[in-house]
């Protein structure tokens, strides 16, 4: 934790409400996304009891599980949450427009630019807490690979056929949420965590109601007041009135609550198989209705105070502007949606259990790189971000107080113009250390040449040689030099991230990491269990 990020919590603990965190919103929030709140079952992290899913904040669709153990019952629901997800991710995969991408050509080896295709948008999931990312992975990874009835007439247990390709944007989703920066699968708790500090750990933000009790607190609580309600308040019946922000269930529901509701719906389901004649079945099926709507109604009570709570979420984040470098980001999420999107239309097998080690090592690689280059996107976008960053000595700003032309040695001389700055801030400067700052929206870069003075009387007077960016002429163009009196701020780390060695190709992996793959087995359905039967 960042020292600003300490003192902000310690403000937030002392005025008893959350503190701003950054000054603009580093994420993107869609127009119309698609919320989902799940549940699951206690003990069974894999079967799901219901959802509440939709992107209409007036008319969540309620999906439940009246028996989770049943594999019927749970693709019933799976199917019904298809019918929902697919659709809205089928509309943005049709509006597309035209974008180049380099692409190496086969016969030359040479990078070239290509015309593509490229989504001009992309949906976008949001789930209450970071637990519910954890869900759709394990929903997607538990659907990708079920056969159906087209796939193998055989099978036991066919999955409707819409379940794997669920499975596999699920999946897909899940993979992105990994990538920092990314905005396609979006945690509530953690996109509000970055944009407000609040005097709690960052494990108690993972409580949606809290989190939210702290930025927005009732009249006359405090934001800590307001936290412990939304944690341990409870009603008549010894229910939490806050709900968690899912897919967990508080075992009171659970023990009181859900267990004698799923009870007597097994034995309203076990008296109508047993039914004799036509009446009788008549009026055991109208119990079974009865149990079967009071297990949505319990599921409702608990999953609607959650989606309210991401709904005033999405309502507090709206509020802040979108940083500007936030759809550079959001383009590059495009890209994926677009790729998936046409590996799903070419009919290519869904996603491996294990990724093969050049596949691993690359996707280690981009997320170190993203990682990267979200920090220094978050600085240079926030005042609030870059004073975090000034603090811990990574960058330093100041007022340009004398500028001396200069020129490097050598047969054609180029501009090296030293730039005198008076700042008040310690950057942990080396011998020949590089700076950057960021001109016209591009990083240029200056050299670290001395001290004026003591650094440790007061402003420190810091002299820089400017390295690039003035152009191909003998005399610096305009604009391209800091001037005297100019407010200026530099970083010592780099604005663009490089890319890492080139890995080799999946062929030529070594036999210290698996040897090259062989063939490509389809992946097997998943064997059958005890608890597969009801």
């Amino acid at each position: 934790m960042s020292l600003i990020s300490t003192l902000a919590r310690l403000e937030a603990v002392s005025t008893g409400r959350a503190q701003p965190a950054a000054t603009v919103r580093h994420r993107r929030l869609s127009e119309r996304p698609l919320v989902f709140v799940p549940l699951t079952t206690a003990g069974e992290a894999g079967a799901p009891l219901g959802a509440l899913v939709g992107t209409d904040r007036d008319a969540p669709h309620l999906l439940v599980v009246p028996q989770p153990r049943d594999r019927d019952l749970r693709f019933t629901f799976l199917s019904e949450l298809a019918d929902v997800v697919l659709p809205y991710i089928d509309a943005y995969a049709v509006d597309v427009e035209a974008a180049e991408r380099n692409e190496t050509d086969p016969e030359t080896g040479k990078r070239v630019k290509v015309e593509v295709e490229l989504c001009a948008n992309a949906p976008q999931l949001i789930v209450p807490s970071r637990a519910g990312i954890d869900f759709v992975r394990l929903l997607g990874r538990s659907m990708r690979f079920r056969r159906t009835a087209e796939q193998d007439p055989e099978t036991p247990y066919p999955a409707p056929p819409r379940v794997p390709l669920l499975g596999r944007w699920l999946t897909h989703f899940a993979e992105r949420a990994r990538v920092p920066g990314s905005s396609l699968l979006l945690a509530m708790t953690d996109v509000l965590a970055r944009h407000w500090a609040t005097g709690q750990s960052t494990l108690e933000d993972q409580h949606l109601g809290a989190l939210l009790a702290w930025i927005d607190p009732p009249g006359g609580e405090t934001g800590a007041e307001a936290a412990l309600r939304a944690e341990l308040a409870r009603d008549r019946d010894g229910q939490l009135l806050c709900p968690p922000a899912g897919p967990a269930t508080d075992p009171a529901f659970d023990n009181k609550l859900l267990a004698p509701a799923i009870e007597r719906y097994d034995r309203a389901r076990t008296a109508l198989a047993a039914a004799e004649d036509g009446l009788q079945a008549d009026d055991r099926l109208g119990d079974l209705t009865t149990a079967e709507r009071e297990i949505r109604a319990l599921v409702a009570s608990r999953t609607r105070p959650t989606w309210d709570a991401v709904w005033r979420g999405l309502d507090r984040l709206r509020e802040l502007p979108e940083a500007s470098r936030v759809e550079e980001r959001w383009t590059r999420d495009r890209w994926s949606f677009t790729g998936h999107r046409d590996r799903v239309l070419a009919g290519e097998p869904p996603q491996p259990r294990r990724d093969d080690a050049v596949t691993a090592a690359n996707k280690l690689a981009a997320r170190e790189r993203e990682q990267a280059r979200l920090e220094a996107q978050e600085a240079l976008d926030d005042p609030l971000v870059m004073a975090g960053r000034r603090l811990s000595g990574e960058a330093f700003a100041g007022e340009v107080t004398e500028v001396v032309m200069a020129y490097s040695e050598g047969k054609r001389p180029s501009p090296r113009p030293l730039v005198t700055v008076r700042t008040d801030d310690r950057p942990h400067l080396g011998e020949r250390a590089k700076v950057f700052r960021s001109l016209g929206g591009k990083p240029q870069s200056a050299e670290f040449v001395g001290y004026e003075g003591d650094p440790e009387d007061g402003s420190a007077l810091i002299v820089l040689r400017v390295l690039d960016k003035m152009g191909r002429g003998k005399e610096p163009e305009e604009g391209s030099v800091p001037e005297k009196g100019d407010e200026l701020c530099f970083t010592l780390f780099e604005h663009e991230q490089r890319g890492g060695a080139k890995l080799p190709d999946p062929e030529q992996t070594p036999w210290t990491h698996g040897g090259p793959p062989g063939e490509q087995v389809p992946e097997a359905a998943d064997a059958l269990t005890e608890e597969d039967v009801l």
